[in-house]
C-alpha cells in the first residue's frame, strides 16, 4: 500500500538523520586525538621563568648586557637585592612590580635557587682599556688608594673576585655595560642599599674615568675554572656594610 507523502517526508528525514550521526561518529573515528597539556611542573625552577627572559636561560646573563648573571652568586647577596627592588631602594620598574608581592621567606627561596646553579661563564670580554687605564684599574681592584679612602675590591670581594659568602657577589663574569651602570648609580647615589650603604661610599670616591677603567678592566678578566665564592672573609673588611647579615638564606 502506497505512503502517504507525509510518512514518506519523515521516513526520509530519519534516514538522512541516522546516516548523518554515522558520519559524524566514523569522521571522529579518524580525526587524530587532541594534544594533550602539558603537565605543570610545581617547582621553583619553573616558577621563575620569568627571571630567566631577563637573566638569560638558568640566569647565566642577559643578551644586552644590562642584565646580569645571577646563577651561582651567594644567596644572601640575591635575596638582598630581591628586598632591594620590593622595599624601592632599586629601582627598575619591571623588577620593583615583580617582587612587589613577595614575602621575605619566599624571596629567600628564589635566591637559594638561583644560588645552587652551577653552570659556565660566558668568555670574558676582549679589553678597550689602553695600558694605562689597565695599570690604574688593576691597582684600584687589587690595593685600592688609601689618600682617597678607596679600598681594594679584593677586600670585600675576595681574591678571586668570585666572592665571599653568602652576602657578597663577585665581580668577574659580568658585562662590561652592567657593571659601568651599577658603579655609576652607586657613585650618584641612584643604586641604594641597607644603611650603612658601603658601596655607594666607595663609589662616590671615584672618578667618571675610575668607573670605566675598573669595569672594562673586570669584564676582560677570565673567571677561574670551578669559580665559588670564598666561605668567609680572610681578614674582617675594611667597611660597615648594611648588606652583610640583613636576611636570614636557608641552604639548599
Amino acid at each position: 500500500m502506497p505512503q502517504r507523502p507525509g510518512t514518506v517526508a519523515k521516513a526520509v528525514a530519519d534516514r538522512l538523520t541516522v546516516l548523518g550521526s554515522l558520519v559524524a561518529i566514523v569522521a571522529m573515528s579518524f580525526a587524530p586525538s587532541p594534544a594533550h597539556a602539558a603537565p605543570f611542573e610545581n617547582s621553583m625552577a619553573q616558577r621563575v621563568l620569568a627571571c630567566t627572559g631577563c637573566h638569560g636561560k638558568e640566569g647565566r646573563t642577559g643578551p644586552d648586557g644590562y642584565y646580569p648573571r645571577i646563577a651561582g652568586k651567594p644567596a644572601g647577596y640575591l635575596a638582598n637585592q630581591l628586598l632591594n627592588f620590593r622595599d624601592g631602594r632599586r629601582h627598575y620598574a619591571l623588577m620593583n612590580n615583580l617582587v612587589a608581592p613577595l614575602s621575605d621567606a619566599y624571596l629567600a627561596e628564589i635566591a637559594a635557587h638561583f644560588a645552587s646553579l652551577d653552570v659556565a661563564y660566558p668568555p670574558p670580554a676582549p679589553s678597550t682599556l689602553d695600558a694605562g687605564q689597565a695599570s690604574r684599574a688593576e691597582r684600584l681592584v687589587r690595593d685600592g688608594d688609601a689618600a682617597r679612602g678607596i679600598p681594594a675590591c679584593m677586600a670585600c670581594h675576595g681574591t678571586a673576585m668570585t666572592g665571599v659568602a653568602p652576602f657578597v657577589p663577585g665581580l668577574l663574569g659580568l658585562p662590561r655595560d652592567y657593571l659601568n651602570a651599577q658603579l655609576g648609580a652607586w657613585r650618584s647615589g641612584k643604586r641604594v642599599a641597607q644603611s650603612p650603604d658601603c658601596m655607594h661610599e666607595v663609589a662616590a670616591a671615584l672618578s667618571p674615568a675610575d668607573v670605566e677603567a675598573v669595569a672594562g678592566w673586570l669584564a676582560s678578566r677570565p673567571v677561574p675554572a670551578d669559580a665559588k665564592a670564598a666561605p668567609g672573609f680572610d681578614t674582617p673588611p675594611p667597611r660597615a656594610c648594611g648588606g652583610v647579615n640583613t636576611i636570614a638564606v636557608s641552604p639548599r
